[in-house]
């Protein structure tokens, strides 16, 4: 659902980056409360291997694919504001690095794709984990139900935005059916595709699963006959992986993603261009300011074996994606570490 430089048109794209701009700001903020040194590391997996999965366009009908958007998952792992920011350095990379997603369409993207996901999951998913058992199960169950919704959330987001300032006269009711009733089909995969990563982390460590966390009773010694909690020592009770492990593992799981799997994916056009075209809404199209970027649509320029040039492209888009987000993610900790000490 990468909107392109002049589906929208100039006042409501620097509108929507004013408020994408808020949003990062305020998350900043806020991710310090969730960031500490197991999952600085982790949020930036995150945002790596949800660029990596972006990259797996999967068919939902004839004619049309769909992608992980990612607000979701990101999210239910890592916390709502880190979330946003997550979403935020994919769509970056996206952008400067492959030509994908309009610059001046950032903000439109950021609020649309990472804003609105993330809270219309994340509010759906904790509603649902507290109405359900305190099991791992309902955890990956509310993961599926708040993603599944998420998606079609996004594309009224956009539907909104271009009744607002669309470039072109397109009825808004035919925008809106179309964008709701296609970008539904791919929320289930969305929905698939963040229910089984989140039950494989879970099932490993449900201590790194921010949305998780408090699923377990923490753990009890009995001294002198009274329960008291165990030292942060002999906590690791919660999983049977390291955090390292569960990095690593991701990692490869990314690499492999971006750049072998991502050669098979659909190459039909996604919900947003199939209806654009259809609808005519991507008539004032403008060209992506970083067309001549040598990544640009997900290719190595100068490599003429198109799955080679895929292939690298994703790896070092992963690559790329991690060491930014890491980087971000580390000073945000870092930031929090400073003000605990200096309190």
């Amino acid at each position: 659902m990468h909107v392109p430089d002049g589906f929208i048109n100039a006042p409501v794209s620097v509108a929507a980056g004013v408020v994408a701009a808020g949003a990062v700001a305020v998350s900043l903020r806020g991710a310090r409360r969730e960031l500490d040194e197991r999952t600085a590391p982790l949020a930036g997996l995150v945002a790596a291997f949800i660029f990596a999965v972006q990259m797996l366009n999967f068919p939902v009908a004839a004619g049309t694919s769909g992608h992980l958007l990612g607000g979701a998952l990101a999210a239910i792992l890592v916390g709502p504001w880190t979330g946003v920011l997550c979403i935020a350095v994919v769509l970056l990379m996206q952008g400067i690095l492959f030509a994908d997603g309009g610059l001046t369409a950032l903000g439109v993207n950021i609020s649309v794709m990472g804003v609105v996901t993330v809270v219309v999951a994340y509010a759906l998913f904790r509603g649902l984990v507290l109405l359900l058992p305190r099991t791992r199960a309902s955890v990956t169950a509310a993961s599926f139900v708040a993603a599944l919704l998420s998606v079609p959330a996004a594309a009224a987001a956009f539907t909104a935005l271009y009744a607002i300032g669309g470039t072109t006269h397109v009825p808004v009711a035919k925008v809106l059916t179309a964008m709701v009733g296609v970008h539904t089909l791919i929320g289930i995969g969305e929905a698939v595709i963040t229910m089984l990563t989140v039950g494989a982390v879970v099932a490993v460590r449900p201590d790194l699963v921010y949305g998780a966390r408090g699923l377990t009773a923490p753990l009890k010694l009995r001294v002198d006959g009274e329960l008291v909690d165990a030292a942060p020592a002999a906590a690791p009770a919660a999983g049977s992986g390291s955090p390292k492990k569960v990095w690593i593992g991701g990692l490869v799981t990314a690499l492999v993603l971006a750049g072998f799997v991502s050669f098979y994916a659909s190459a039909s056009p996604d919900g947003l261009e199939k209806v654009a075209a259809d609808k005519g809404i991507d008539a004032k199209v403008e060209d992506h300011a970083a067309a001549d970027s040598p990544l640009a649509d997900y290719g190595v320029k100068g490599i003429e074996t198109a799955r080679l040039s895929g292939g690298l492209a994703g790896a070092i888009g992963v690559g790329a994606t991690l060491a930014v987000g890491t980087g971000a993610f580390w000073v945000v900790r870092r930031r929090r570490a400073h003000a605990e000490t200096t309190a």
